[in-house]
């Protein structure tokens, strides 16, 4: 399986990495939308972990273009913020499949991670 992390703390990017090549997963961290969008020139991810409020670009720009261009990627959402904790992060992102906080235990992001991208369309 191969997983797009796009996060815009380096920090927090290297542990979830770690923890999700720990369990034999292939992943590639980037910090910002310039850096996300090139990665998804290339084949397609089977899941994408990507952080709603990028300080470097617009998630929703990343998660469109992943859409576009790979539609059976699936996106996890991550944030340390309020927004869209209604749900309705789901009518705004048509690949988003979870929506989690920042704080989230990195054996539960990798249990969503294992789910999400094994059971991709």
């Amino acid at each position: 399986m191969q997983v797009l992390i796009v996060e815009s703390n380096p920090d927090l990017a290297r542990i979830w990495q770690c923890h999700l090549e720990g369990q034999g997963i292939s992943v590639t961290a980037v910090t910002g939308q310039e850096e996300a969008i090139a990665r998804l020139h290339g084949p397609a991810p089977d899941l994408i972990v990507l952080d709603l409020v990028l300080r470097g670009g617009s998630a929703f720009a990343v998660a469109d273009y992943a859409h576009f261009r790979h539609p059976e990627t699936r996106v996890i959402f991550t944030t340390n913020t309020s927004f869209f904790s209604d749900g309705s992060i789901f009518q705004h992102a048509a690949n988003a499949c979870a929506f989690v906080p920042k704080r989230v235990d990195p054996d539960d992001l990798t249990a969503l991670v294992e789910h999400y991208g094994q059971t991709a369309p």
